[in-house]
């Protein structure tokens, strides 16, 4: 977890943020939102929304009285206690990649469907990451089990392979419940999932403006346990939103806030993200470009806006459009992770791993990634300013042209240097062999997985999960 001392980028004026949100009043009170759902249309219905047909139309009272119900910010615990985390404020939850098909193949080099065995390195990878702070979830799809089994398997996996934080299955009813049941056998019972965070689930709109049905089946499941939720939308300029970044921001809003003031009405208190995985597409090519700066922008401007509602916010990302972990991908990355952290986010997805927009996961890239992150965490920790630190006394023994190597005071402070996960510091004459970070990502991700050991898990526990 990164814990910013560093204050928060404003990417509106106070005036701007203010326009966005009246604009975003007036799509949900004149537009409307298709809620493809009947329960949850009843449930607006009954509390003063205005329903034709799917659609659904909110007046800007209730909208206003849902968003003040849901929590700044919330603990979302793990089985090991140690790892639990805090969600808001000036913290920076980290998370690895998710939903991706297709797997970067470390022996081919080249992408093919993800399988279980994927599923399982990337969990164990994310596990003894000194970063990431969940695991679990889609990190990736594996292709080769049966659709009706994936979430099971996932998910006892992800808790034999870690003991962080989890995250739970958004498709549909019955796997979000099984999941719950799922989550109740590792902390201990229903009445504890009923009074603690242990699960988050990504529940994603349809833009443009609508709220799909198998999402809101799995929210209503979480909501009843009071099981935190990422409402976010995907939506692409120039498709799926307009080509202005605003105005894709205004529509964004009002998909997000539907979703948010559903989940309060169906269970006041219940903890929400205000999320995106929005992005700009390329009209040339007709695909994604989230290695763009636009992107960085809309998320920038997504973290502002869940800062306006007092709300924890999600969004930004390791994202790149490069086919390859190379250069591209690392800039792209870089960009995206450190405008994430700047413009304040308190929950990152996709946090390592990924390219080709969200499509595929590279071993290579998520250690590379990883070292981003530990880069920014060290960042964003800021410089102490103390008398130790100061270091006054160091600087008076040495004085004019001598030199700090033997000095106590160097020797205190030499390990608060981060050392390099993968990056080489070494000089041309004294490198030996030559190898580039693809190569050293390579060894380090298979060392890792080489020495993994799982942390402990109760017999009992795994025999009742299986």
């Amino acid at each position: 977890m990164i814990n910013r001392k560093l204050k928060a980028v404003d990417i509106f004026s106070a005036e701007e943020i203010s326009r966005i949100h009246q604009a975003t009043l007036v799509i949900l009170e004149k537009q409307g939102i298709e809620v493809l759902h009947e329960p949850s249309r009843a449930i607006l219905k009954m509390n003063g929304a205005r329903v034709e047909g799917i659609k659904v139309f909110f007046p800007p009272a209730l909208v206003e009285e849902q968003l003040k119900k849901a929590p700044g910010e919330f603990t979302l615990h793990a089985r090991n206690p140690a790892k639990s985390v805090f969600i808001g404020g000036h913290g920076t939850v980290l998370a690895p990649g998710y939903g991706s098909p297709f797997v970067m193949d470390p022996k081919e080099g080249k992408r093919r469907n993800s399988n279980f065995e994927d599923y399982i390195a990337f969990t164990k990878l994310a596990g003894v990451s000194e970063n990431m702070d969940l695991v679990g979830g889609l990190l990736v799809e594996p292709a080769d089990l049966p659709l009706s089994l994936r979430h099971l398997k996932m998910f006892f996996a992800a808790v034999k392979y870690s003991d962080k934080c989890l995250m739970g299955s958004a498709m549909g009813e019955r796997k979000a419940r099984e999941s719950v049941e799922m989550a109740a056998i590792v902390f201990g019972g229903l009445d504890y999932v009923r009074k603690y965070p242990v699960l988050l689930s990504l529940i994603n709109t349809n833009s443009p403006l609508q709220l799909d049905g198998r999402m809101l089946e799995a929210m209503m499941v979480y909501v009843e346990y009071r099981q935190p939720v990422i409402i976010a939308s995907l939506s692409m300029t120039g498709t799926t939103a307009p080509q202005t970044l605003a105005a894709a921001l205004v529509q964004q809003n009002a998909e997000i806030i539907s979703g948010i003031v559903l989940a309060q009405l169906a269970g006041p208190g219940t903890p929400v993200i205000y999320g995106s995985a929005s992005s700009v597409i390329d009209l040339k090519t007709g695909g994604l470009a989230i290695g763009s700066p636009e992107t960085a922008k809309m998320f920038a401007g997504t973290a502002q806006l869940a800062r306006f509602y007092g709300l924890p916010s999600r969004g930004g990302g390791a994202l790149t459009d490069s086919l390859l972990p190379d250069a591209q991908s690392g800039f792209e990355s870089m960009m995206n992770l450190m405008g994430a952290v700047y413009s304040g986010f308190n929950f990152i997805l996709h946090s390592a791993g990924l390219l080709e927009n969200y499509m595929t996961m590279c071993f290579e890239k998520f250690i590379i990634d990883d070292e981003i992150c530990g880069m920014i965490k060290n960042f964003f920790r800021g410089i102490p300013v103390d008398e130790e630190h100061l270091g006054l006394d160091a600087i008076s023994r040495v004085g004019s042209g001598g030199n700090y190597l033997a000095e106590e005071h160097t020797f205190r402070h030499m390990r608060d240097l981060q050392a390099p996960l993968v990056s080489s510091r070494q000089g041309y004459a004294g490198a030996g062999v030559i190898t580039d970070t693809l190569c050293r990502a390579r060894r380090v991700y298979r060392e890792l997985l080489a020495a993994f050991e799982p942390p402990d898990l109760d017999p009992q526990v795994e025999a009742d999960l299986l």
